[in-house]
């Protein structure tokens, strides 16, 4: 006998989050559209007044919501039994994301996150993958500004030299030239947890480092992988560059895509990020900046003053007209086998962080609700599960576009 079939195409889970509050906007304005596409949904929490709040702020009594806490294993899974795919804004996921992971591996139900933190993603991989394969969960995290941008930026420009060389690059860069927005509690609440953890582990900072730490097991690859520590002019892009606090996510997701896509990439494929600037006196400053930061987060009574009284907290970030003023432009350059030169541009139209993310992890999770049937049960990347399919839809209706600029 067949198990009926979901209520919900997608439940926000952690809706009252900060962007999570963006995604239901998002998704309210989104299915109000006339040609829109019929998606059935709900918005989920551990807290029913704030959950009734937003629901009223954004006129939603009509949409369905679901009280559940991150650490009752009963009600997530009575939640999940009610939908197609689960997206989860509740972090720091190492502090509050496991239980669901577990229930929707065990469950067979579909699930998208936005997290940033790798050796979470890589406990979560010892823990259920094998399960998450059994039961055919499809369990996506890092679909937010981490990593979707760089993930498929190196998706298409290595499907640009497969058809244009029958080989793929070599080597890729990507390059941050513009990015304009804020940061929001919740990010640097998880940044700060990381740092914690590391402080306390020294085998967790060796993980840290290694670009091929989201890979399977088995994986052949040792290529030295370049990690930009300090500001420098680079010759080949004549720029400016520094480093880029995203490329210890985005680069290992775009590792585990290139094994999970069956060496698509190369075993001794190449990838590195950094940011640009258009002098050195910049690109120095921000770097030293970022170093001090790091350095002081690294401190407990110091990480303890930034987090108290410095930084912004959980449920606090960029406002409205601050994500409507938000962009970002990231460039992905190679050299093709041929000698050609060729260069990849993804852009977005708000904040990175939330503005961009809500619409990209929501778009995400409609593409893995709608778009994508035969992708098996696992862990997977956005360019490996959703790729394609995901292009378009960000295309159509996130603002954010995958452009091939030069070849």
């Amino acid at each position: 006998m067949s198990a009926p079939t979901p209520a919900f195409d997608i439940i926000i889970y952690g809706a009252t989050s900060f962007v999570g509050q963006i995604m239901l906007e998002y998704l309210a304005e989104y299915t109000s559209q006339q040609d829109a596409e019929p998606v059935k949904w709900a918005v989920a929490g551990r807290d029913e007044q704030k959950l009734l709040a937003v629901k009223a702020q954004n006129s939603l009594s009509h949409i369905e919501h679901i009280v559940a806490d991150a650490s009752d294993e009963a009600a997530l899974n009575s939640m999940c039994a009610q939908t197609k795919v689960v997206i989860s804004t509740v972090g720091p996921y190492a502090l509050y994301g496991e239980t669901l992971i577990k229930v929707c591996a065990e469950s067979g139900t579909d699930y998208c996150d936005l997290t940033g933190e790798p050796q979470w993603i890589k406990a979560m991989l010892d823990k259920y993958e094998d399960v998450a394969k059994s039961s055919g969960a499809r369990i996506i995290n890092s679909a937010g500004f981490d990593s979707i941008p760089s993930d498929l930026g190196v998706y298409v420009l290595q499907q640009h030299a497969l058809e244009t060389t029958g080989k793929p690059a070599f080597q890729i860069k990507m390059r941050v030239r513009k990015i304009k927005g804020g940061a929001s509690g919740g990010t640097i609440a998880s940044m700060l947890n990381v740092v914690e953890e590391a402080s306390k582990n020294p085998a967790l900072r060796k993980l840290l480092v290694n670009p091929y730490v989201l890979c399977p097991a088995e994986h052949p690859y040792k290529q030295y992988q370049t990690n930009h520590k300090k500001a420098q002019f680079e010759e080949d892009t004549q720029m400016w560059i520094m480093p880029f606090i995203m490329a210890a996510i985005n680069e290992r997701i775009v590792h585990r895509s290139n094994a999970l896509l069956g060496n698509r990439y190369g075993e001794h494929f190449l990838y590195d990020e950094a940011m640009s600037a258009k002098k050195g006196l910049q690109a120095w400053g921000i770097t030293l900046g970022l170093g001090a930061f790091m350095v002081g987060a690294s401190i407990k009574p110091i990480r303890n003053i930034l987090a108290k009284h410095v930084l912004p907290k959980p449920g606090e970030g960029p406002s409205k007209e601050e994500q409507l003023a938000g962009m970002f432009d990231m460039r992905f350059y190679t050299t093709l086998d041929n000698g050609e030169k060729a260069v990849v541009q993804v852009k977005g139209d708000r904040d990175p962080g939330y503005g961009s993310t809500a619409k990209m992890l929501t778009q995400a999770a409609l593409c893995l609700a709608k778009d994508v049937p035969d992708v098996s049960g696992g862990f997977w990347t956005p360019a490996a599960a959703l790729n394609d399919a995901l292009i378009q839809r960000l295309a159509l209706h996130a603002g954010v576009t995958v452009t091939i600029l030069a070849s």
